[in-house]
């Protein structure tokens, strides 16, 4: 094997591709990346037998070969060399030898042979998306999903493909987001599918805020997403998400409007003299202004004031503080509504005129 590529065609690939590699492997080879090379293509390839990532980068007239190197070795020289530097590598026996300019450096490599690889996923559904959306209905949704819960199934993000209808969904048990878009190919084929946070993270990554198109493909065990640049493969959670419908709130009778930045903002001062563990405030709700109340153990406490519309009965409320910041971040509108029902129902919140998410937290008493 031996090829020539700029250090900054390999670069990135190799920040997406290393991300995937973990630092501690009970596996030897998990450590290291797989580098394939052809004719006029370079490919490479980093799993942690979960999630795998691939990159594809063009070449000019390559010697082809495939061998492994150590993912964060490759990756150190990569980010130490300068800028427009060139990389020659070349395999001999169980070593690869890179250079670039007077700079030398002689690795490792394991046997190809061991490196694991998920094949074929048989695919049960395909279709195609821009990854931009795809990007957006991650990022308005992944904050929610749970870490470590023994309810191993909300420690992922629930995908739903019906038609030419797309819906991300994730919850903790105490709050939850969807997201819906109408902007994928049509399936005929329905299909669920909980995809694990680690995946979810790798992908949150990988996927670029553009409009080029990215295959998906949807199996019984793993879900797998192709572009020119990129193949990424995920293992699917076997489990059953939760009846989140249910929780939807089927009536709503107050309903708050306000200034999305200004109500973050008293949020977060309000927030700072919360209980540290629960992260209590307290809303009281009034003609046309809202009281954001908070206090903790030592008897400190705040109080914020902040103009809005509301409709409804007055009332007071607890939410973790937390929760209602992570999606009103997750909103992009300039203008928050908030929908209520009473002291001891969940709440609503949305952008103004977007319908596409919703966010959903439930009260806690304080």
């Amino acid at each position: 094997m031996e090829l020539h590529i700029s250090r900054d065609a390999l670069l990135k690939p190799l920040q997406h591709i290393g991300s995937v590699v973990e630092r501690r492997q009970t596996l030897p080879i998990l450590s290291h990346i797989l580098f394939h090379a052809e004719q006029e293509r370079l490919t490479i390839t980093g799993t942690d037998l979960e999630v795998e990532a691939t990159a594809f980068i063009p070449l000019d007239n390559a010697t082809p070969g495939i061998t492994t190197l150590p993912a964060r070795k490759m990756l150190d020289i990569c980010r130490a060399l300068p800028d427009g530097a060139q990389l020659s590598f070349t395999k001999d026996g169980e070593r690869t030898t890179v250079t670039s300019g007077k700079s030398r450096f002689v690795l490792n490599a394991l046997s190809t042979k061991d490196f694991p690889s998920t094949g074929d996923i048989h695919p049960v559904v395909t279709f195609t998306i821009g990854q931009e959306r795809l990007k957006e209905h991650i990022e308005r949704t992944q904050f929610a999903m749970a870490q470590q819960d023994v309810r191993y199934y909300l420690n992922g993000l629930l995908l739903e493909v019906e038609g030419q209808h797309l819906r991300t969904v994730a919850t903790d048990g105490h709050r939850l987001a969807i997201c819906d878009s109408d902007e994928n190919d049509n399936v005929d084929n329905n299909q669920q599918v909980i995809i694990p946070r680690k995946g979810v993270v790798e992908l949150s990554r990988l996927l670029e805020s553009n409009e080029v198109v990215v295959r998906v493909e949807i199996g019984q065990n793993h879900i797998r997403l192709i572009t020119d640049q990129i193949c990424f493969t995920s293992k699917l959670i076997d489990g059953r998400f939760p009846d989140y419908q249910r929780v939807m709130p089927e009536k709503i009778t107050g309903h708050l409007i306000a200034d999305r930045e200004m109500i973050t903002q008293a949020l977060v001062r309000a927030s700072i003299l919360s209980n540290e563990k629960y992260r209590g405030v307290r809303l009281e709700l009034g003609e046309n202004v809202l009281k954001i109340g908070a206090n903790n153990p030592d008897q400190e406490e705040a109080h914020e004031e902040i103009e809005v519309a509301f409709q409804g009965e007055a009332m007071e409320i607890g939410f973790n503080a937390t929760y209602l910041l992570d999606a009103l971040n997750a909103i992009k509108t300039e203008q928050v509504q908030i929908g209520l029902l009473d002291a001891s129902s969940c709440c609503v919140l949305q952008g103004v005129g977007d319908e596409k998410s919703r966010y959903i937290v439930m009260p806690m008493r304080l």
